[in-house]
């Protein structure tokens, strides 16, 4: 059993393990109290004023106390985000760290946008960890890119993967759950998809373009196309023609 455990963490791309395991580690050590989630969580004014910059990363890390919301965060955190790097972004590693990127910085955006906006400011203002609306960009981006896949939901009813997040959202309501949160994450998600998969075929052009200097990051392995021996795809050279 350790064993299985042990390859299915190892077989993981990477951007999935590295956020994978520092979610569980942050939520395991405030658990156990050896990080302070006050410590961690988002906070414009000690970012600003204090310089805390680490708290724009460390909010999206903890997802509250471990309990069956966590374990179903992890399992959809493992699952998609591993689902989007290996097929969607395979050969991209850069691509897929860049959609992330721009995920928390539109999520951070908003959460401070709406902290300024009257009657809006208080629902804001109890966001302070977009852990899970970051982990339901990721669901929301891989149901755009494949919405007529067949789904299950604990074995109720079937739907298609266009209508998941929906679901999802349906779920959060019934069992008590913010809302705000899954709404983010599907904003977050649209901005994305629309940038990234819409606005191209629209336009011809691309405003996501990863950088450069993120690209340098990542030594991505060239995703290699097998070809049938012996097909040619060109007139063969006419000395070969006279040889037979």
């Amino acid at each position: 059993m350790a064993q299985a455990v042990e390859e299915w963490y190892k077989q993981m791309p990477v951007i999935t393990r590295s956020y994978l395991t520092a979610a569980v580690v942050t939520t395991i050590g405030c658990s156990l109290d050896i990080i302070s989630p006050y410590h961690l969580y988002l906070n414009p004014i000690l970012v600003v004023k204090q310089y805390q910059f680490w708290r724009l990363v460390t909010n999206f890390l903890y997802f509250r106390k471990m309990d069956l919301d966590f374990l179903f965060h992890m399992f959809f955190l493992a699952r998609y985000c591993k689902l989007l790097e290996e097929n969607s972004f395979r050969g991209r590693t850069a691509d897929f760290f860049y959609m992330l990127l721009f995920g928390a910085t539109v999520l951070t955006g908003i959460v401070l946008l709406g902290g300024m906006i009257p009657y809006l400011s208080e629902s804001f203002a109890k966001i302070i960890f977009l852990s899970n609306s970051l982990t339901f960009m990721m669901v929301y981006v891989w149901s755009k890119q494949n919405p007529f896949i067949h789904m299950s939901f604990l074995g109720l009813f079937t739907f298609t993967a266009a209508y998941l997040p929906w679901v999802l959202l349906g779920f959060s309501v019934l069992v008590g759950a913010s809302a705000w949160v899954d709404l983010l994450g599907m904003i977050a998600g649209h901005a994305y998809y629309f940038l990234e998969d819409v606005y191209p075929r629209m336009t011809g052009r691309r405003p996501l373009k990863t950088p450069s200097f993120i690209k340098a990051l990542f030594a991505d392995d060239p995703v290699v196309v097998a070809r049938p021996a012996n097909v040619r795809f060109a007139p063969p050279p006419a000395e070969e023609l006279h040889q037979d």
